[in-house]
């Protein structure tokens, strides 16, 4: 494997295990109550604009991905996609999401150089940035 999808697969793996901190470190608010827990989440998804555009946004995202993943994972033959698509529900897309980029890269990483300009890798990694200082910004609230 070229140190490239190592490298592109690391950052998969980094990015999941901070999904599922940042998720379930807000969700197990909702253990007190393990009958409600999912009206209860929902319910609080809906509790002000914010928070509505956001749920729009990540289940609409999610859709899409879904869509990306199915193709994808029937290009690259790449086994239990559907596992991907219930674990997103059931855990986090911005788990689940990751982990099937790592499969698939994976089954790709000796056919399919990476073509990536410098000034790509600079502005992923200002993103990537600003993303975790508002992850740590909002999980921390």
């Amino acid at each position: 494997m070229l140190t490239s999808s190592k490298v592109l697969c690391a950052a998969y793996a980094a990015i999941a295990v901070v999904a599922l901190v940042a998720t379930w470190s807000q969700n197990v608010a909702y253990f007190d109550n393990p009958a409600g827990f999912l009206l209860d989440f929902l319910n609080d998804s809906k509790a002000t604009p914010a928070s509505r555009s956001l749920t729009v946004d990540i289940l609409l995202f999610f859709l899409a991905g879904v869509v990306f993943m199915v193709i994808e994972a029937r290009k690259h033959q790449i086994k239990f996609v559907w596992a991907y698509i219930l674990g997103g529900a059931l855990i986090a897309i911005s788990v689940t999401f990751p982990l099937f980029l790592i499969a698939r890269q994976l089954r790709m990483a000796n056919n399919d150089p990476m073509r990536i300009r410098a000034i790509d890798i600079v502005l992923v990694a200002v993103f990537a940035i600003a993303v975790l200082v508002l992850v740590i910004w909002v999980d921390t609230a």
